[in-house]
């Protein structure tokens, strides 16, 4: 176990409209805002989006097993934001469901908004961490560097 501590930073509350991209979005406003470090949290509804629900197998890398939808979809989510390779990498889990359809995963790619989804953004001051790629893994986690000690 790694870990690394900080302190509550700005707080943003974002709407997103009708046909935005739920993570296309989350992104620009991470460009724009300059966050580096967040976690997040968001309730809504999706048009369209896709979900790895899990891996195929359990091994290392993994190959995702994928859940498409193109018809609206309640959603409620936790993520967290971190700089890639210079660039915001929005990681989100969210549990979606259309009737007694329901699904919880990783929202990957393009995500349209249907209605509005409401983020509530938390950026974490007084730490550095970035995601580093980890080809064994497959996957790129979050990697800390030391700072020092806040109080």
């Amino acid at each position: 176990m790694e870990y690394t501590k900080g302190r509550i930073g700005r707080v943003f509350t974002v709407r997103l409209d009708h046909g935005d991209d739920l993570i296309l979005e989350l992104v620009k406003l991470s460009e724009l805002e300059k966050i580096e470090s967040a976690v997040f949290m968001l309730l809504g509804a999706l048009k369209a989006g896709k979900l790895v629900t899990g891996p195929k197998e359990s091994i290392r890398p993994p190959e995702p097993v994928w859940f498409g939808f193109d018809e609206a979809h309640e959603i409620l989510g936790i993520g967290n934001i971190f700089q890639e390779e210079g660039k915001p990498k929005i990681h989100l889990h969210a549990g979606t469901g259309r009737e007694n359809n329901v699904k919880l995963g990783c929202l990957r790619g393009e995500s349209e908004v249907f209605m509005v989804v409401e983020v509530f953004i938390f950026e974490l001051e007084g730490i550095s961490a970035r995601r580093v790629m980890d080809v064994e893994q497959g996957f790129a986690p979050v990697n800390f560097e030391q700072v020092p000690d806040l109080e």
